[in-house]
């Protein structure tokens, strides 16, 4: 198994990116309103006293750094959620101790991984013969210095197993020790498909609604329409 110290670090250069999450989860406005830790600050102390439901939105803050955070750049929430809002079954690369903001190459290939997760989880939910599922697509742009690069690791490498996530997930943790922004690896569910799974989300520039999707499920995710193209 490839361990971190064997990857090499990528220098700065900045990517474009794509990202789908379920509209079920909104931009969390408390760190879009803001374009500094110290208005955030501010607006949280006031938040507190008067708008209890919106702090429970911006998830657990004690999770990440004020400093790891990109206040001011288009998008700060979508950037952030997933370091406050972190999943505790995990994911491939995290043992759901800490959050992991994964992205894709093409919006084609960040659909396919959403769309493997969903079958999965739905496919266990009984009796359920047919929901529509509705995403927001985001176009993200960051920059890769720091990242480590996995792309040379052979697939053969457990790192890259479709179910077991034992050896990726002590990748993760060894990158994260190692003060990595992220990881750059191969798409499990995309053929050709590149991933990158972000340990910070300092490194984001923007992130952009582009359009929705909806996935539709009749005892299996039967189709994937995308349904408008956003203008804002």
């Amino acid at each position: 198994m490839v361990a971190a110290n064997e990857l090499k670090v990528l220098p700065a250069c900045k990517v474009r990116a794509y990202r789908l999450v379920h509209s079920k989860f909104p931009p969390i406005a408390i760190f879009d309103d803001v374009a500094s830790a110290e208005e955030f600050e501010q607006l949280y102390a006031l938040q507190a006293l008067t708008n209890p439901r919106m702090l429970s939105q911006a998830g657990s803050l004690e999770l990440i750094s004020r400093s790891d955070i990109p206040f001011g750049i288009q998008g700060c929430s979508y950037a952030t959620a997933p370091f406050t809002h972190v999943n505790p079954e995990g994911s491939r690369f995290s043992d759901g101790a800490f959050g992991v903001l994964y992205l894709a190459d093409s919006m084609e290939t960040a659909i396919a991984e959403v769309r493997y997760h969903q079958q999965a989880y739905w496919s266990q939910v009984p009796d359920l013969r047919y929901e529509r599922f509705v995403f927001r697509g985001l176009t993200t742009r960051f920059d890769e210095a720091g990242t480590l690069d996995a792309l040379a690791v052979s697939s053969n490498d457990p790192i890259y197993s479709p179910t077991d996530y034992s050896a990726s997930r002590l990748l993760g943790r060894g990158a994260l020790d190692a003060a990595a922004t992220a990881l750059r690896f191969h798409s499990v569910r995309q053929p050709e498909g590149v991933c990158w799974g972000l340990f910070t989300p300092r490194q984001v520039l923007s992130v952009v609604q582009t359009a929705h999707y909806e996935m539709i499920w009749s005892g299996e995710i039967a189709a994937v329409h995308k349904l408008s193209t956003h203008m804002g």
